[in-house]
């Protein structure tokens, strides 16, 4: 069952986090961490039940992505690289919770609270405005360029969002050193995105004409 098994990724997925954070920092009491988690799971649950109820098909497109679902042995690499670093932008800051190498004020740490959510938003509105947002770099039956909503300011917008909310977790935790792995995921995803798009070049009918028109792939006037 569809819902089960994301369900299961979504649990699995909640253990790994939860478990390498509070290993790594020692200690479950440290609220900063908890309501990091409340936030990002929170948001995450709430895009996996509307996709649930309004595009079936797009859950199970996510569902299967991960590393071992490209069908380019290189972009599995990327997959596996985005992962470990994923997992990095909480031990870091769990490693620091425990030696105390950093402590931002609470007002930084609302700001990245913030940020993960406007991430999430960002991925949302992708989300709604492309069902063919698969997991893995592919062309579906029936695909066609998407130029409206978050497309329309950049051509890659999901990834903008997944950035944005992955500067806001060490932030939300208060760990400064946290940016560290967080900053190695623009390289990652940069690679990943230049590869996209030129399978997508080679691949999706007038995906070439729309890289002419929108100028910008993450950030409008930055690039």
């Amino acid at each position: 069952m569809l819902l089960a098994r994301a369900f299961a990724g979504f649990m699995f997925l909640f253990a790994v986090i939860a478990g390498v954070l509070f290993g790594l920092a020692g200690t479950l009491d440290d609220g900063r961490a908890w309501s990091t988690l409340a936030v990002f799971f929170g948001c995450a649950g709430v895009i996996t039940l509307w996709l649930w109820f309004r595009d079936k098909a797009l859950l199970e497109r996510r569902v299967k992505a991960g590393p071992g679902s490209e069908a380019d042995p290189i972009q599995n690499v990327v997959q596996g690289l985005a992962g470990l670093v994923f997992v990095a932008t909480f031990a870091v800051p769990g490693l620091d919770e425990r030696f105390g190498w950093s402590q931002a004020p609470a007002a930084v740490s609302l700001a990245g609270h913030g940020m993960i959510a406007i991430g999430f938003l960002i991925v949302f509105l992708t989300f709604r405005e492309n069902t063919f947002t698969a997991g893995a770099i592919e062309i579906a039956e029936g695909q066609h360029v998407i130029a409206s909503g978050p497309y329309a300011v950049v051509r890659h917008p999901m990834y903008a969002g997944a950035l944005i909310m992955i500067a806001g977790i060490p932030l939300a935790l208060g760990s400064w050193f946290g940016l560290i792995p967080a900053a190695l995921l623009v390289p990652v995803i940069v690679w990943r995105l230049m590869r996209e798009e030129t399978f997508l070049v080679a691949h999706l009918a007038g995906y070439s004409d729309y890289r002419d028109r929108v100028r910008y792939r993450l950030a409008p006037m930055v690039w």
